[in-house]
């Protein structure tokens, strides 16, 4: 009798849980050629360009009711050929899990989310979901969050380790800025054609010193804090953002640094012109006081400041800083397709040594895509940069006079392999 009243509640219970219940299933598959010809650095004498497929396959599984969240994403990032054949296992430790979190709402305003996601906001210049670099970029946070009105806050929080230890916290992850505390205050009001948001981070990172060897020593933090806003005025939208760094730039030493951005995009039926400036503050090559290099830490970067990544993609950090004027042409085609042209002018922020011209250069990228169905996107593009002898001092002395161009084609499969619905009463 016992089991028989147990089982009659499970059935209950198990029947109101599947109320307004919601599955998806769908796949990310994108494979992307590319050939490099002074990509991301200058072409050497003496070099030969690079050429290869990498690929990301990528499954997601969500799901959702009245009050819970969930989210599951798995990857596989792999260049072709990179595993030997009739291997028994992948040996390139490519497989992961890119996303995997689960989120609670306390009613319709209130919610917390938990796990590992990804954190974009706004135009993505300090966060952002990278997804231009095939592995994609997440945090492992808590976050509280509230949205009403068109108003929305998020509150993050992260605490990271590299292991389960029985003593110590120490965290000797360093690349990247991979920081061991992170608290986020995110806040966004929009109207009706405007809108503006306010970012605070503060990010701790792992002290080490090296007396009499190398050890942990406590944290130090840097704090990020800025605005983005985009709004009409007459026939341009305006967007802009501006945001200061503070703390420390490293164990020993001060930071201060500043970013801003203005840009105005005018659209005329199927033409649209932009044109900005952005500025990123750098540290004089003869040595300052304090680090004035801003980095934008955790952005989609390759978005900005040129195609070919010569700046603060994995690089640039620490540096003279960057002025970036530029102008784009996008152009729709047909119904389903989009050509673009970008043009940068580069010059430092801060001074170079030996009186060197803070003129960099300037870089040219040719792109389009054009949708092929539903589901199916493809994408290819053309750059050029023309560096100057200014170029060559900021890369190691790699003389700027070789042609530095890249070109690549990308193919963009998702589709939704399966959708389920549990109707409510």
């Amino acid at each position: 009798m016992k089991k028989l009243v147990t089982l009659l509640f499970l059935s209950i219970t198990l029947g109101k849980l599947a109320k307004a219940q919601e599955f998806t299933l769908d796949a990310d598959i994108r494979p992307r050629f590319e050939y490099r010809h002074g990509f991301s650095s200058l072409y050497a004498d003496e070099a030969k360009p690079a050429a290869f497929v990498t690929q990301r396959s990528r499954l997601n599984f969500a799901f959702k009711d009245q009050k819970w969240s969930l989210y599951f994403s798995a990857q596989d990032v792999s260049t072709w050929g990179d595993t030997q054949q009739l291997s028994a296992t992948d040996g390139n430790n490519s497989f992961s899990i890119f996303q995997g979190w689960i989120r609670y709402a306390f009613d319709e305003n209130w919610g917390i989310k938990l796990g590992r996601q990804v954190l974009s906001y706004d135009d993505q210049r300090i966060l952002g979901a990278t997804d231009w670099a095939m592995q994609g970029r997440t945090h492992d946070a808590a976050m509280l969050q509230f949205s009403r009105n068109k108003f929305d806050l998020d509150l993050a929080f992260a605490f990271n380790q590299e292991g389960q230890y029985n003593f110590g916290t120490d965290y000797t992850i360093r690349g990247g800025f991979s920081y061991k505390t992170m608290q986020m205050a995110h806040l966004t009001k929009a109207w009706d054609q405007a809108t503006f948001s306010f970012l605070f981070m503060n990010t701790g990172f792992q002290k080490y010193t090296n007396d009499p060897i190398p050890q942990t020593d406590g944290l130090y933090y840097r704090q990020t804090t800025g605005t983005y806003y985009s709004f009409p005025i007459s026939f341009l939208t305006i967007t802009g953002s501006a945001y200061l760094q503070s703390g420390m730039a490293n164990a020993a030493t001060d930071l201060s640094a500043y970013q801003y951005m203005i840009e105005a995009k005018y659209k005329a039926g199927k033409v649209t012109l932009i044109a900005g400036f952005e500025s990123l503050s750098g540290t004089d090559q003869a040595g300052e006081d304090k680090n004035k290099s801003f980095f934008p830490l955790y952005g989609t970067n390759h978005k900005f400041n040129g195609f070919m990544d010569y700046f603060y993609v994995g690089n640039h950090a620490n540096n003279v800083g960057l002025n970036d004027f530029y102008g784009k042409v996008q152009l729709a085609v047909a119904s389903k397709g989009n050509l673009g042209l970008d043009l940068h002018y580069f010059s430092a922020n801060a001074e170079l040594a030996d009186d060197f011209s803070k003129n960099l250069g300037a870089e040219l990228d040719l792109y389009y895509s054009h949708s092929l169905g539903q589901y199916v996107k493809i994408a290819g593009g053309y750059s050029q940069l023309f560096a100057t002898e200014s170029m060559s001092v900021l890369k190691g002395g790699v003389t700027s006079d070789n042609t530095n161009n890249w070109g690549w084609v990308q193919l963009i499969v998702n589709p939704r392999l399966l959708t389920y619905k549990v109707k409510g009463e």
